[in-house]
Parts: structure tokens; C-alpha cells; sequence
């Protein structure tokens, strides 16, 4: 029975639900009041119902009441709002309920697929708020649909958060406990909140539509414990019988209307192999295992908050321990493809070259392309815990990686569409050029000078007879000659204010490619044909010397990283 001080509370935020919005919306009422009061979500039913009533009496109210209503609990209003501007300047720093020393989170991946960017705001949010409580993270396999799960996938995702720098204080997979939620499944019959179901799955799908029951709803305990067993037994085929949760079949929230839990599958498992043929779904087995588990905390995006409901009445009814649920805004990518069905269709058709293309944000693809952990662990956490949906560009997270490399990484030539240089006059038979303009510690590269030197194609179509440019860091030349075989120069002496190129040595230079990706889809969410170009040229013979996976800065083209050593060829990182 909900306590005085409940109810007292929702006529509280109705009140101020009306001020703010010319009329109290039921569910926001009811939502607020959960945040300050959790216990009343074990009298959900009678919640509602004094939530509309009250409502109703809200909405009806004239302008003046309403405005001596609000006068009445101006003061709280105020302390409130005061409490939340706080929350609200470092939105990072708190998680509401959170215990110093008291604190577990968890990351739950699926492993059917491979780990993308948008994930990592889950992970690194978690992550944090561990280290500022002081408390665990944990790794949850949630792998309960053997159609889909593959040792592959959770080899690549462990390797992916070992990469992103995430350790974890336990490691757990929902099908080690299988047994356990079975057990927990008969308890939920046997207390009349779960029946087992032999309806067609289309029926099912139109009933929970429209908010029918179905007859096996009115089964009793032992008649539904029965099936149970004989689906335990294998006397059921795939799509023949289920076990579903005895809810609110009419309720307003759809997942709350008798969702399946438990259901028949006897595809080998990649784990267990074949000694289970009944599974739990995501909705009954995560709050299990949360709770199992001692995660007080599950912070996920605000895609699952209508499920919130459902996650709370599963523990409720099994008498379990309830978490804390926070939510956060999903982050999403402009651009970009983070389906997993839809990757592999495209590198089934050869549009993609596997789950690490350049062209994806799959962390195996931003590992590849040069994207460092420091910037996606800055770039998901910048929006902290706020539930506005936003759209980013990839730019931004270029940007900061961008930022984080430069110190790091070494500079030298590269000329696209190169042409040819032949010097005469003085010219240096020996240079010695700075691998980065700041950062002594990373030395020099030394090249024997002959002759001859190779420039960008595209300065040299800009380049007239007779005119003067600077080859960085070596001399100033003037071009003689301007031919289709390459240029004549000779060197100069010169102050002026010149046009500085970058060029390679004709005696040490190495032929390499360039891929440079682009986004995978256009403004109107379709394939960009041209998502991919390759880029030709010279590049310093230093270039060897460099380790695969090492990032470094071609001068006037942009940031790139060495991708395969045999033949030479790298990817493009950013500008």
C-alpha cells in the first residue's frame, strides 16, 4: 500500500509537472515520483491509479489555485532545482544512489558481433564512476541466443576493451548459469507470474498488440510447471510452446505485457554446446545476473528505460535485490553503419573488406585506421550522463586524436603525382631534418643528396617558369625549364617570402600508397561509392624504418598511419 508520503509526492510533482507545462502528464508524474521514492514501485498498480486520479484533479484546477498550490511548495521547488543545477555543472561526477565503496557496474556485450564505437560511452561511463566510488567493474557475457553467439566474437571483444584500456574485477557469462535461472523460472510458475504458452508466435506478437490474454494465461501453477518440464525434456520443437511472464498484459507500457522469457532453442551453443535446450531471453536473464552478481549500478542508454519497468517486476516478483538503472543518451555517429547485420551483408558482397574496413567505427576499424583509446575514452565522455540525443560527426573525434598524436608523431615527405627535379648550382650533399619540430627526443632522419628531387604534382602545375619556391628545410630553387619529363631548376639565394613544398630525395625515396576513407554513407543514408580512394606517390626512404601500426604526419597532406610495410601502404588518418 503506498504510504502517505507517496502520495504526497505525486500531488507534489503534478502540481509543478502542470506549472511547468500548462497540464500534468501521468507518466512523467509517476517517473519523478520513482526517482525520490523507489519503494512505490513495489505498489506499481495502485501508483498509477493515484497518480491519474490526481492528475485529473490537477488538470482541473483553475489558473489560481493551481498558482496557490505551487506557492505552497515554492520552497522545495526551489531546493530542488538548486540541487539539480549541482548535479547538472559535472554531470561526469555523479550518479544518483551511488555508494562510495558500495559500487559495482557491469559491461554486458552480446557477443554475436563486433565491439563499435557507439558501445564505448557505456564502457567508459562505467568505468569512470568505478573509479570514483571506489568500486568494480565487471565483464557480463550475455549469451543466451546460440543462433548467433561465436568464441569468435568474444575473443575479438575482449581483445577490443583489453585495447581500449578497460580491466575489469570478474568476468561472468549468463550460460554458465543456466541451471540457476531455470530454478528461478519454476519459482516464478509456481507463484503464479509466469505460464507457459502454446500459441502460434504471430498470435502471440497480435494479442500482446492489441492487449489480449490468451486462454494459457488462466492455467494453473502445476498445468504450467508441467509444460515447463516436458519443454526441459525436449518434447517441444523451436516455435512451439514459450514461458511467458504473467505482467500487465493491458498495460500502457508494451513491454510489460506478457513478454516471453523463456523459449525453445536447439541450435548448439558455442559454450555449452548442446546441453540446454531451453534459453532465457535478455529481459529475464540480465536483472537475474545483476543481482546474482551484486551490481548495484547499471548504467545504459535511455533505449532501455521503457523496459525499466519490466527489469524492476522480474526482481520484485523473484524477491531479488534491484540495482539502481541511470541512463544515458545513445551516442550516434553520423554517416556511419553500426548494424551487425548490415556489416556482414556488405562485406558479403564485397563492399566491405571485413569487420576492421577503415570506412567503419568498429573498434577493431578505429584501431586500424589510428584512432588512439585517450581519444574515443574523451570523445564518448564528454556528454557525461545527459539524455539529450545528439548526432556527431566523426570530425570531432579526429580532432582529438589529432590532438593527442601530434606530440608523438614523426614528420616526413610524401608527394602525390610525383615530378621530377633535376638542381644545378649549389646544392647540399648531406641533410640531417628534425623528426618533429618540437620534440627532440624522437631524432633525425639523413639522407646522401644527389641531384634530383621529387615535388607534389600539384605544386607543380601551379609552378611557372622562371618563379622561385623553397624545398623545405634544404634550398630555394628557381624553375628553368618546365617540361612533360619534369623541371629544370637551379638553386638561389634568396629572403624572400617563398612557397614552402615538401619534396623527397631523388636517391631515397620508396613508392607507397595512401587509402584514405571516407564515410561510408551519404547525406541520404545510402552507400557513398566513393568512400574509398588511394592516393600514389614517393615518400622518404625513412618510411621503412617506421613500425607497423605507427602514426605519422606527411607534411601539407595530413596525419596517416603505416597499415601493411610489404608493399608500402598506409591509411589515412586525418588532416
Amino acid at each position: 500500500m503506498l504510504s502517505e508520503h507517496t502520495k504526497e509526492l505525486v500531488k507534489k510533482y503534478a502540481i509543478k509537472n502542470a506549472s511547468d507545462y500548462g497540464k500534468a502528464n501521468e507518466t512523467s508524474v509517476v517517473n519523478k515520483v520513482l526517482s525520490k521514492a523507489p519503494d512505490a514501485k513495489q505498489n506499481m498498480q495502485e501508483l498509477r491509479q493515484v497518480a491519474a486520479q490526481i492528475v485529473g484533479e490537477v488538470n482541473n484546477m483553475s489558473p489560481d489555485a493551481l498558482k496557490a498550490s505551487y506557492a505552497s511548495y515554492a520552497a522545495e521547488f526551489e531546493q530542488d532545482e538548486k540541487t539539480k543545477a549541482e548535479r547538472t555543472a559535472k554531470p561526469k561526477m555523479v550518479l544518483e544512489g551511488a555508494v562510495e565503496g558500495a559500487f559495482a557496474a557491469r559491461y554486458p556485450p552480446e557477443p554475436n558481433g563486433y565491439m563499435h564505437l557507439g558501445h564505448t560511452k557505456q564502457i567508459f561511463l562505467s568505468q569512470e564512476f568505478s573509479r570514483i566510488y571506489k568500486g568494480k567493474l565487471f565483464l557480463y557475457f550475455d549469451d543466451t541466443n546460440p543462433k548467433k553467439e561465436r568464441q569468435e566474437f568474444v575473443d575479438a571483444l575482449k581483445a577490443d576493451l583489453a585495447w581500449l584500456g578497460v580491466k575489469f574485477d570478474d568476468e561472468y557469462y549468463a550460460s554458465d548459469s543456466i541451471e540457476k535461472v531455470y530454478e528461478l523460472c519454476r519459482q516464478l510458475i509456481s507463484d503464479g507470474n509466469a505460464y507457459a504458452c502454446t500459441c502460434p508466435p504471430e498470435a502471440i506478437k497480435k494479442d500482446r498488440f492489441s492487449g489480449k490474454a490468451c486462454e494459457h494465461r488462466s492455467y494453473a501453477s502445476e498445468q504450467n510447471m508441467r509444460l515447463f518440464e516436458d519443454m526441459l525434456a525436449g518434447k517441444y520443437d523451436e516455435g512451439k510452446i514459450v514461458i511467458r511472464l504473467k505482467a500487465d498484459i493491458g498495460s500502457q507500457n508494451t513491454t510489460m505485457r506478457d513478454p516471453t522469457i523463456m523459449r525453445v532453442v536447439k541450435t548448439s551453443h558455442y559454450r555449452q554446446g548442446t546441453k540446454y535446450l531451453v534459453w532465457p531471453v535478455y529481459y529475464l536473464n540480465t536483472p537475474i545476473m545483476d543481482s546474482l552478481h551484486g551490481v548495484t549500478d547499471v548504467l545504459r542508454d535511455k533505449n532501455y528505460e521503457q523496459s525499466e519497468e519490466l527489469y524492476r517486476f522480474i526482481l520484485t516478483a523473484l524477491k531479488m535485490r534491484t540495482p539502481n538503472l541511470h541512463t544515458f543518451s545513445r551516442l550516434r555517429i553520423a554517416n556511419n553503419v553500426t548494424q551487425k547485420s548490415e556489416i556482414r551483408r556488405l562485406i558479403e558482397a564485397g563492399t566491405l573488406e571485413g569487420f576492421d574496413d577503415p570506412r567503419l567505427i568498429t573498434i577493431a576499424a578505429l584501431r586500424r585506421r589510428g584512432i588512439t583509446p585517450q581519444a574515443i575514452r574523451e570523445f564518448v565522455l564528454k556528454a557525461g550522463m545527459s539524455k539529450l540525443d545528439t548526432t556527431v560527426d566523426m570530425s570531432e573525434l579526429l580532432a582529438d586524436n589529432k590532438r593527442i598524436i601530434d606530440p608523438t608523431s614523426k614528420r616526413l615527405f610524401f608527394v602525390h603525382e610525383p615530378v621530377k627535379v633535376t638542381i644545378s648550382g649549389d646544392m647540399p650533399r648531406h641533410v640531417r631534418l628534425p623528426l618533429h619540430p618540437s620534440n627532440a627526443s624522437l631524432g633525425f632522419r639523413e639522407y646522401e643528396l644527389g641531384d634530383t628531387v621529387y615535388i607534389d604534382g600539384s605544386d607543380a602545375a601551379r609552378l611557372k617558369g622562371g618563379e622561385i619556391l623553397r624545398l623545405k628545410n634544404l634550398i630555394a630553387v628557381r624553375a628553368v625549364k618546365i617540361t612533360p619529363d619534369g623541371i629544370a631548376a637551379e638553386s638561389v639565394t634568396t629572403n624572400a617570402d617563398l612557397q614552402v613544398v615538401q619534396w623527397v630525395p631523388g636517391t631515397a625515396y620508396t613508392q607507397c600508397k595512401v587509402i584514405v576513407p571516407m564515410d561510408l554513407l551519404d547525406k541520404d543514408g545510402k552507400i557513398n561509392n566513393d568512400s574509398l580512394k588511394t592516393v600514389d606517390g614517393y615518400v622518404e626512404s625513412y618510411a621503412g624504418e617506421l613500425a607497423e601500426h605507427e602514426a605519422v604526419q606527411f607534411e601539407r597532406f595530413g596525419f596517416c598511419i603505416l597499415d601493411k610495410k610489404m608493399p608500402l601502404e598506409f591509411l589515412f588518418i586525418s588532416k
